[in-house]
């Protein structure tokens, strides 16, 4: 036998205790609306959200994106034992946790930025922007047409009426409470899970009809939705291949390549989401952007224009023309171009503008690899849109907890 101490189990200058000091500074209450006691008579007791907090926020800077996991090492692990005391946390407990606050989640992201800006690690005068495609917790398979779709709803809905008649007949009469509560709850998910994928399919269509109109002669396949996520989309993913995923939009400070705002969307492309993400920063700093730096992917002459009005500089590269050799034309403006869309031309053809987009790369594209290497962003265990912007926020509060968490303390 060896007498230990939790508080010997990790040194001073560990990280997790980095993280638990920050967790003490932040406001937390809008974690707390949910478990806070109503009238005179007492609820039940619940795990502080303060450690929570800081459970989930030291996993993903550990790298650590499963509830199982995190449960696993809060028994076998120093620095989680340390944070929990000894005590072992329930893997639903954690996991309902991490998911089921997105509105908290999303001010105590705000939180932290404003912290960083009044210790003047921030300034948000020039932010780069560069979109993830990260692989969705459903199956290629799992997608299916309208027709397919609606048989399987019927069949699961006379699934769940001869599943009622059993219970209350004699056959179920062996059946624990815990069976009968089980099977009842697998077949309900079912038929919840189709009925979202068939509600999904009148976006999609709509989506389809766009896209023919624009592109007459081009075949569009039929509209398939996940049976296991619908909101999910099939899209390119950085290998060049084609799986459910979703879109995780980042945009970072070039000074200093802190994360200062997030968003998810199910659309395979970045087009029109430069300027959703600007206001996005805005409101949660407080502060006019000067200057936006983003990809090809993004370009939409009216953004520019829009840019324009607000007192912003897009860096974004021209599409270049087909032919090599008029290549510099590009940036030479043209007749049917607003006096805006002139200026970002001229401005992306000198040096100075190149210079000035080449940061894009150095910023964005560093921050979304360390993202998705060592934060737990590579592959989705959750599904559903909001869901998903939760892991996305606690990624991007890791990030800025590794980086300036320090500087923030001291």
């Amino acid at each position: 036998m060896r007498p230990q101490c939790l508080e010997e189990l990790v040194p001073p200058d560990h990280q997790v205790r980095i993280v638990w000091a920050l967790v003490e500074r932040l406001d937390l209450s809008g974690f707390y609306d949910a478990i806070r006691a109503r009238g005179e008579d007492p609820g039940r007791s619940a795990t502080d959200p303060r450690l929570l907090v800081a459970l989930w926020l030291y996993a993903h800077v550990d790298g650590v994106g499963s509830a199982r996991e995190l449960e696993r090492r809060c028994g076998e692990h120093a620095p989680y034992q340390w944070l929990c005391g000894g005590v072992n946390l329930n893997h639903h407990t954690l996991s309902d946790f991490r998911t089921g606050h997105e509105k908290a989640l999303d001010a105590l992201f705000t939180n932290l930025l404003a912290m960083m800006q009044h210790k003047g690690l921030v300034h948000l005068e020039r932010i780069s922007q560069d979109g993830m495609r990260v692989r969705a917790s459903a199956g290629a398979s799992s997608f299916r047409r309208r027709e397919t779709l609606e048989r399987w709803v019927s069949e699961a809905r006379e699934r769940v009426e001869t599943l009622k008649r059993q219970l209350e007949g004699p056959v179920a009469a062996e059946w624990s409470a815990v069976q009968r509560a089980a099977q009842e709850r697998a077949a309900k998910e079912r038929m919840e899970r189709i009925e979202r994928a068939l509600a999904a399919l009148p976006q999609l269509e709509a989506a389809k009809e766009k896209l023919s109109r624009k592109m007459a002669a081009a075949k569009t396949k039929a509209v398939r939705a996940s049976t296991t996520d619908a909101e999910a989309r099939v899209m390119k993913m950085p290998d060049g291949g084609f799986r459910p995923g979703y879109n995780v939009q980042l945009a970072a400070d070039t000074e200093s390549r802190a994360v200062v705002g997030v968003e998810v969307t199910n659309s395979g492309v970045d087009s029109g989401q430069a300027e959703p993400m600007r206001k996005q920063v805005e409101e949660r700093s407080g502060r006019a952007v000067k200057e936006h730096l983003y990809d090809g992917g993004y370009l939409r002459l009216e953004d520019i224009d829009a840019a324009q009005e607000g007192g912003v500089k897009v860096y974004a590269p021209p599409k270049p023309p087909r032919n090599k050799e008029q290549r510099a034309s590009a940036y030479e403006p043209r007749r049917d171009d607003s006096p805006a869309v002139a200026e970002w031309r001229m401005r992306m053809g000198s040096e100075a503008g190149q210079a000035v987009y080449r940061l894009r790369a150095a910023t964005s594209e560093t921050v979304n690899a360390e993202l998705r290497a060592y934060r737990s962003l590579d592959r989705l265990l959750v599904r559903g849109m909001s869901k998903v912007r939760c892991v996305a926020l606690w990624a991007a509060l890791a990030y800025n907890v590794v980086h300036f968490g320090r500087m923030l303390m001291s």
